[in-house]
């Protein structure tokens, strides 16, 4: 029988729809596979977790390999989360698990890989620290704890870690050796302080800074070696004369300059991009390329903006495009702005909202009107960009900021050892910690919560003592 017009109609239309659809999907792969996003976000077969949706278009990031399984997914999250693991001496590495002695845990969870309790684009069973278990998933190899610690019995699997005991990866704040050794401090240590940075040994201490053209030494507007007609340009000769930068013999060329051709004179450039930065400032551009604010360019899907985020954002800011100078001023270089001024001009959360009712901002203020000892204000970057001392080749080390903003968020306890405890006793840290009220407070009180980490680790330090009085620690 032949088709009706009708019929006929029906199939013509259907075959127009199916060479559209085709022609869509098939650009928007050619677009993926060019390193584009537009129009790919229907090949995504679920929401991201808050940890990686930055990324979510890079999809061969994690996706090195069509065929390669949970090997080549295991590969790409160590390409990325090696450094962090290592740091926090990983309490259960793969190694463990490759033990033969180990391997019967494997028949309950293959903690060989990640994927095992991390699975991405599932966001129906995604919990807290993008944990795709059940949050009791201790039990499964931990079940006869009890035996060997008298004092578990009865905790209940699912606050392993919500009660501050014991992290899966990162216990650096929790071990049992190092809660000892601070028992009993004070909910405030006297004469707390960060230590300063030092720009200067920036420039110092950096193998590839020219010290010869830009010896280390303070300078004045005067000194500048911009471009001979400066005429209207008195402010931004002044705010560079006031700066980290020119205190430290940082002249104009030395941003202002792109490397000659061979034979060729070095040329002015008036608006440098952030490869000026990098020259000199490594550690913290790859500090910045891990966390989020850096995280998408570092996988080559353009800059981030707050308009991304996932949580709370003032609309102002949505366009901002986040590079150095976002942050930081190109000539003032003003630390102090962008410690403070520059989070709180985009974040909108009740943590941020909350800091300028802080008593952390009521010492920076009383340190930067000179009423306090320098360090001891507490600002945004005190705790998101800790200072942290790197090795440097020839033996020297130097202080720096972390611009890898969320390394020490998750779990919150990596705050401990780089902040909190440069100021505070331990047990007033690991309680406030632990109280996500005080927390979107920003501190602004006590904590209601109470860790019990330190007492369980003082009677187990008592109970060895007694059966071992010749010892003085387990």
């Amino acid at each position: 029988m032949s088709s009706t017009p009708s019929n006929l109609n029906y199939w013509v239309l259907w075959l127009l729809l199916t060479v559209a659809l085709g022609g869509y999907l098939g650009f928007s792969i050619i677009d993926l596979s060019a390193g584009g996003t537009e129009n790919t976000e229907i090949f995504l077969p679920g929401e991201t977790t808050h940890g990686h949706h930055n990324i979510e278009m890079a999809c061969t990031e994690c996706h090195t390999d069509a065929f390669g399984g949970k090997k080549a997914l295991q590969k790409a999250c160590m390409n990325c989360h090696a450094e962090e693991l290592k740091l926090a001496d990983d309490s259960h590495p793969k190694s463990k698990f490759t033990d033969p002695r180990n391997a019967s845990t494997l028949e309950k969870i293959d903690a060989r890989y990640c994927v095992s309790c991390h699975v991405e684009h599932n966001p129906d069973v995604t919990q807290a620290m993008g944990v795709t278990l059940p949050n009791d998933y201790c039990f499964y190899c931990h079940a006869e704890v009890a035996e060997d610690l008298p004092d578990h019995e009865g905790l209940a699997f699912d606050s392993c870690a919500s009660a501050g005991c014991h992290n899966y990866h990162d216990n650096t704040a929790l071990y049992e050796d190092f809660l000892i050794k601070h028992l009993h401090e004070p909910e405030m240590k006297e004469n707390a302080q960060l230590q300063p940075s030092d720009i200067a040994l920036i420039a110092e201490y950096t193998p590839s800074y020219p010290k010869e053209q830009y010896p280390v030494r303070p300078l004045m507007g005067k000194d500048h070696d911009g471009p001979g007609d400066t005429t209207g340009d008195d402010l931004i000769i002044d705010h560079w004369a006031a700066s980290d930068h020119a205190r430290s013999g940082v002249n104009c060329t030395a941003c202002h300059t792109q490397e000659p051709a061979e034979g060729n004179e070095a040329a002015w450039v008036d608006h440098p991009g952030t490869g000026s930065c990098q020259q000199c400032h490594t550690e913290q551009a790859d500090g910045f390329r891990r966390g989020k604010h850096g995280m998408r360019p570092a996988a080559g899907l353009g800059l981030q903006s707050p308009a991304q985020a996932r949580i709370l954002m003032h609309v102002d800011s949505h366009d901002k495009s986040l590079t150095c100078t976002t942050c930081h001023s190109a000539h003032s270089s003003d630390i102090q702005q962008a410690a403070v001024e520059a989070c709180l001009g985009c974040h909108e959360d009740r943590h941020s909202l909350n800091y300028k009712q802080s008593p952390h901002y009521k010492l920076l203020l009383a340190e930067q009107q000179g009423a306090a000892r320098p360090g001891s204000g507490v600002s945004c970057a005190t705790c998101h960009l800790p200072r942290t001392t790197i090795e440097l080749s020839d033996g020297n080390a130097m202080l720096i900021s972390d611009h890898n903003q969320n390394a020490n968020l998750r779990p919150n306890e990596k705050m401990v050892r780089s902040v909190c405890l440069q100021c505070h006793g331990l047990g007033f840290v690991l309680d406030s910690l632990a109280d996500q009220k005080l927390i979107e407070a920003n501190f602004n009180g006590r904590p209601a919560v109470h860790i019990e980490s330190l007492e369980m680790a003082e009677r187990k330090l008592a109970d060895h003592k007694q059966k071992n009085p010749s010892h003085d620690e387990p």
